[in-house]
Parts: structure tokens; C-alpha cells; sequence
């Protein structure tokens, strides 16, 4: 910043250089100004219409158990969207305290635990002893399954009667600012929701049999508060997913409840996996309103690597300008062959699945070496069955009639068989998807519990959390005592550090210790 009276000393193109700084620095900043305002109209227009649908929901013809579902993700929304408001436009305090309802007190038959928050020292820095005149006290609601309790955090006030200092120890950071739940508790509604696939009215009533009934308008409010918070964290998953030089993609199909005609059209969750041979172990799950490739394309950006995958025609454009290689799925060329053989006992689908699994057998052998030995082992068994194997389809696809089912089963191999057998030249590639396939089934399974997310964002806050959860037990975490201990730590943790609270990395690093002086 130049002062009045460097000013009296610049010559005339020397003047003319300030006031071009200064004017780029002006519209820099009503860029960015403008761009903080268009993103806070967009926040608020899109509460005003959660708002809406929230009221409209009511009167739509749909079964109490969609209504339910359909009421949580516009409740979590509406909080999300709060949150990112309030870092864009931080709120006077005075109306935050208007807009948050007053609390009720916890009920005095809970158990309850005492902590203390004392100054590291009762000497004032003029050197006469503190005296404790009082103590600030704020309960925050714990839970293990079945049983309530309640944290009591005492701040003790310590003044010096010399210079009348007031001492006290400040205000642990938490993940919901003046938020009554623990983390132990968050985790449990986070963990139930989308690990056990516990829709949140479920577990307003297990709250109920266990002695507290929490609304479920506010467990809606606590996952879509955890969901933002959480969001650096995916974001740091997936940078360090894409670092990887092989990737597993799939899609499974999810309904999606549109309000407005009460009806469900089909979205997808698309998983990327590191490859099963890598080092480290993570899954992103991403949410999207349809199957179209161009979904795989924005997530994956500019990687460049071996991308194992079906057949799906949505993933071809990723291939085209060599940049990403396609790398096939043995798996799901076995699988057509398997079907003719369980329904129709075929004769030729037998051969086929006895030839698949020489290949297998190969796999298994040489799962636990590392990748230039698997490559050798490959080179030497594999590649003589697959050339055996391809000499055998190509022999039997002219016996058989075209658009027969044996005949469609062997075309699949044939048409994508430089994919297929990609991985016979690359030790790190695995022979299938089945290691994403297996991250995707425990979701399947559940996924009729909180699929009608009622809208795309709901969607992308299961898929970010399922991220971190579904990674967690990749790596052996419970994904419970992970969360916790992460939603703990996260208020406090650098930015420049959050890649430190990743699943794979996470308990190998000392968490950080705030300065509290």
C-alpha cells in the first residue's frame, strides 16, 4: 500500500501504473464479489424451494414410509444449506441466537459424566494466586447403543483480586456449533444411516425405547450440519483417489423421488475404486441423476490411467484419445457363460467356464505377489490359456446360430477381448471389477432404506459419507470409532492437513492439539 507521501515522489508513469493496479485490484474484487452474491442468491432460492416441497410433501399421495424418507433429506438439505450460507454471510449473533430454537434441558434421570476445563495455571501473570468465583456448565448428549448419558463441561472462572483478571479455559471447537449431540453421537446416526441403512425415523424410535426422544427433523438437521463439514474430507479422498494409475469404476441404479408427482425415475451411485493391487484401499462413491457418460468423464477429469470396467457404452468415450486404457472384466465375460450353463445346462458353457477357470486358478496363485512377479506368472500360465481360450471361441462362434444366447455370450468376449486380456502385460491390473462390484454390493442390499432421496443433493451427501465410511472398512476401521474420532478433530485440523484424517492414513498421524493459551 503506497502512502501520501510516497505519492509526491512517483512520476507521471509512475502514477499511471498505481491506478492500473489498483483498478485491476478493484475488479478482482467486484468479481468476487459478484460471484459470492450469484452463489448466495443460488443458496437461498434453492432453500425456498426445499421449503415449498417440504409444505407440498404433505398433501402428495405418497406411503407414510416415502414420506418419512422424503421429509429427512429436505430437513438435511435445508440445514446444509444454512451452513453454506452462513460461511458465505456469517450471521450477527443476535440472529443466530433468534433463528436457533432454545434448548431443552436434558432430563435430569440420565446418567451423568463430569469434565473439567480448568486454566493450565492459577497464578495471574502478576504473580497473586487466581481465585475460583464460578463455573460456566454445558451438557451435551452422549449415546452408546441403548443407553443415554449426558457430557458435563465445566469451565471453571478464576479471577486475580490484584489487577481483576478474569481467567477460564475457552470453548472446545465442535463440529455443530453449540450443538447438544457428542460426536459419539453423531458418528451413531451417521454410522446407523448409512452403514446400517437405519432411515432416520427408524431411529427416532430406537432413541425413544433407549429413554430420549430426538425428532427426526433433527437428526435430518445434525446429517445435513455433519454432511458440509465432511465435505473436505471427500474432496481430499478423491484427489488422492485420482493420484492412482489404476481405477475400478461401476454404477448401480438408485430411485429417486421426484416431488411434485410423487413418482421415482432411476439415478445411479457410481463407485471409483483404487485398483486391488494398490498400496492404499479407498472408494468414492458418486450420485447422479442419470447413467450418461459424461458423468465418469466430469468426476474423472483429466486422470490418465488403466480403467477397469464393463462394457458399458457410457465409459468408450474415456477411451478415445488413448489417455485413459480400458481394461476389461473377465468377470462379467465368465458371468454369460455361467447363466447358459445354470439354466439351460449347456454342454458349451461348460467348456467355456472349465477354460475361465484355468485363468482363475492362475489368479489365485499369484494374488499375493507383487507385480513383476504376477506379470512373469501371467506370462507363462496365462497367456497360453487365453490364446487357447480364444482359439475356442472363435471356433465355436461358427457353429452356433447368430442371435442365439450362446451366440451372444461368445461375441461378448470376442468384441472386447484385447480388454479383456489387458492384464495378462500388467501386473497391477486385476483380471475383473469384482473388488469395486464387492464395495457396491453392501449398499445394494440396504439401499431401499434411503433411496428416495427426494433430491440430488441428498444423494451426494449418502454418496460423500458412504465415501468415508465404506473406505473406513476397506481399511480394517470400524467405521464408528473412525467417525467419532474424525468429527472430534475436524474443527481444529489445518486445512493443509486434512489429508492426515483420510481413512488409509488415518491413527498414523498424532492428531492435532489446539493452543488453547
Amino acid at each position: 500500500m503506497i502512502d501520501e507521501a510516497q505519492l509526491k515522489t512517483l512520476d507521471a508513469q509512475q502514477l499511471r501504473d498505481v491506478v492500473r493496479s489498483l483498478m485491476g485490484e478493484l475488479q478482482q474484487r467486484d468479481r468476487e464479489i459478484a460471484f459470492k452474491q450469484a452463489t448466495i442468491d443460488k443458496i437461498t432460492h434453492e432453500m425456498a424451494v426445499l421449503k415449498r416441497l417440504k409444505f407440498a410433501a404433505k398433501s402428495e399421495h405418497y406411503s407414510a414410509e416415502q414420506k418419512s424418507l422424503l421429509e429427512e433429506a429436505i430437513d438435511a438439505d435445508l440445514e446444509a444449506l444454512q451452513r453454506e450460507l452462513e460461511r458465505l454471510k456469517p450471521e450477527a449473533p443476535a440472529d443466530r441466537e433468534k433463528r436457533q430454537p432454545k434448548r431443552e434441558k436434558l432430563p435430569e434421570s440420565l446418567p451423568r459424566r463430569e469434565i473439567r476445563h480448568e486454566p493450565p495455571s492459577t497464578t495471574c501473570a502478576c504473580g497473586c494466586a487466581l481465585k475460583r468465583i464460578g463455573e460456566d456448565v454445558a451438557e451435551k448428549l452422549d449415546y452408546v447403543p441403548g443407553v443415554f448419558s449426558v457430557e458435563r463441561h465445566i469451565r471453571g472462572k478464576w479471577v486475580c483480586a490484584e489487577c481483576e483478571m478474569l481467567v477460564q479455559a475457552p470453548v472446545a471447537p465442535h463440529i455443530i456449533d453449540k450443538g447438544i449431540p457428542t460426536t459419539g453421537l453423531l458418528a451413531q446416526v451417521l454410522v446407523a444411516k448409512y452403514v446400517d441403512h437405519q432411515p432416520l425415523y427408524r431411529q427416532e424410535g430406537i432413541f425413544a425405547r433407549a429413554g430420549l426422544a430426538i425428532a427426526r427433523s433433527t437428526l435430518a438437521q445434525w446429517v445435513g450440519a455433519c454432511g458440509v463439514q465432511l465435505q473436505p474430507l471427500v474432496d481430499a479422498l478423491k484427489q488422492e483417489l485420482l493420484r492412482h494409475a489404476v481405477l475400478h469404476a461401476d454404477e448401480t441404479p438408485v430411485a429417486m423421488l421426484k416431488p411434485g408427482n410423487g413418482k421415482t425415475h432411476r439415478a445411479y451411485l457410481w463407485s471409483y475404486c483404487t485398483g486391488a493391487f494398490e498400496p492404499t484401499k479407498a472408494v468414492v462413491f458418486d450420485f447422479a441423476e442419470s447413467r450418461a457418460g459424461r458423468h465418469a468423464r466430469d468426476f474423472l477429469g483429466d486422470w490418465r490411467g488403466s480403467l477397469v470396467c464393463d462394457d458399458y457404452s457410457g465409459y468408450k468415450a474415456l477411451f478415445e484419445d488413448g489417455g485413459v486404457i480400458e481394461a476389461g472384466c473377465l468377470a462379467h465375460a465368465r458371468r454369460k457363460f455361467h447363466e447358459l450353463w445354470a439354466n439351460h445346462k449347456s454342454q458349451i458353457a461348460a467348456e467355456a467356464l472349465e477354460l475361465f477357470g484355468r485363468l482363475y486358478r492362475v489368479e489365485e496363485d499369484a494374488r499375493h505377489l507383487d507385480a513383476e512377479a504376477r506379470r512373469r506368472m501371467r506370462d507363462e500360465r496365462s497367456r497360453p490359456w487365453a490364446k487357447a481360450l480364444h482359439t475356442w471361441l472363435q471356433a465355436h462362434r461358427l457353429k452356433v446360430p447368430d442371435g442365439s444366447a450362446t451366440a451372444k455370450a461368445i461375441d461378448y468376449s470376442l468384441n472386447r477381448w484385447a480388454a479383456l486380456v489387458r492384464y495378462i502385460d500388467d501386473g497391477m491390473l486385476p483380471a475383473d471389477n469384482n473388488w469395486v462390484e464387492n464395495q457396491i454390493r453392501p449398499i445394494a442390499l440396504g439401499r431401499s432404506n434411503w433411496l428416495f432421496a427426494g433430491s440430488l443433493r441428498a444423494g451426494q451427501r449418502a454418496a460423500a459419507i458412504m465415501s468415508l465410511v465404506h473406505s473406513a472398512r476397506l481399511n480394517g476401521l470400524d467405521p464408528y470409532a473412525y467417525l467419532s474420532d474424525v468429527l472430534e478433530r475436524l474443527p481444529t485440523q489445518p486445512a493443509s492437513r486434512i489429508d492426515e484424517l483420510l481413512p488409509h492414513r488415518w491413527g498414523l498421524v498424532a492428531p492435532v492439539i489446539p493452543d488453547i493459551a
